[in-house]
């Protein structure tokens, strides 16, 4: 028995997903492994402060060393998020010690970082900046509903965490066990990835998924998916995904920002 012809908005979109997609870089050394990756949380950091994330000293984004993944690199505390390049990074160790670079290490993000790199071997970077409908959307103590395409991403891969009450180590750890990123209630929120890429880009889109929550409440419309949909949207989002749709963005700073690629030649 013979399946039924596809349609052809089915014909054209398998076509279409035949073709060879952008891929991640492959590195021959893990010097060059780790200049990319300071390269890119640098990069990271020019599109929190263009998008406005920056509020005083707070805020923190990290990523592993290839070589050392018990070391990884970070702010440095004061510095504008508009003005850091890749040679203005710190190297600490999981025990808070600075291992290389110079500058003031950020006190109230060391602890964080390190805590979830001890226990979250799996996550390769975090981010976690005081932005504003983030911040918002934690004083109502309520998860992000799926109510579109981009929610639906973080159905059932995020949880409420109160950070006041229970601190920012190991207990916040444990919350992210099977998630993509925490709401920390009365504070802002936090994304983890297994690239500076895919944890950016996550962080930047549910920034975006709650503004758009905020903006719909308040006209009073309480559409959600279906959760089976919601489920396997989450599901369909990968490392690779996060990666790919943080490109764009990439692209975009370096081109309006050239001193980011000086700064790594």
């Amino acid at each position: 028995m013979s399946n039924a012809p596809q349609s052809d908005i089915e014909r054209r979109f398998h076509k279409a997903m035949s073709y060879p997609k952008p891929q991640p870089p492959v590195f021959a050394t893990l010097e060059e492994e780790r200049a990319h990756r300071k390269h890119k949380l640098a990069a990271a950091f020019r599109i929190f402060g263009k998008l406005g994330y920056d509020e005083g000293v707070m805020g923190h984004i990290s990523v592993r060393d290839p070589e050392n993944p018990e070391h990884f690199w970070m702010n440095p505390f004061g510095l504008s998020f508009n003005l850091i390049t890749d040679s203005d990074l710190l190297l600490i160790d999981l025990d808070g010690d600075l291992v290389e670079g110079d500058g003031y290490p950020h006190p109230g993000g060391i602890p964080l970082h390190s805590a979830i790199f001890t226990r979250r071997p799996d996550i390769a970077s975090i981010a976690h900046v005081h932005s504003l409908y983030g911040r918002t959307w934690t004083t109502n103590g309520r998860l992000i509903p799926p109510a579109s395409a981009e929610s639906a991403v973080f159905f059932g891969k995020h949880a409420i965490y109160d950070s006041h009450a229970n601190g920012e180590g190991d207990l916040l750890a444990d919350a992210l066990e099977g998630n993509r990123a925490l709401l920390l209630k009365n504070h802002g929120l936090l994304t983890v990835g297994q690239s500076v890429d895919e944890t950016a880009y996550l962080f930047i889109s549910l920034e975006k998924v709650c503004q758009s929550q905020i903006a719909a409440e308040s006209m009073g419309s309480t559409l959600t998916m279906e959760e089976e949909h919601a489920r396997k949207s989450a599901e369909r989002f990968s490392p690779y995904s996060g990666w790919l749709n943080f490109q764009p963005l990439y692209q975009s700073i370096v081109r309006e920002q050239p001193d980011l690629i000086r700064s790594v030649q």
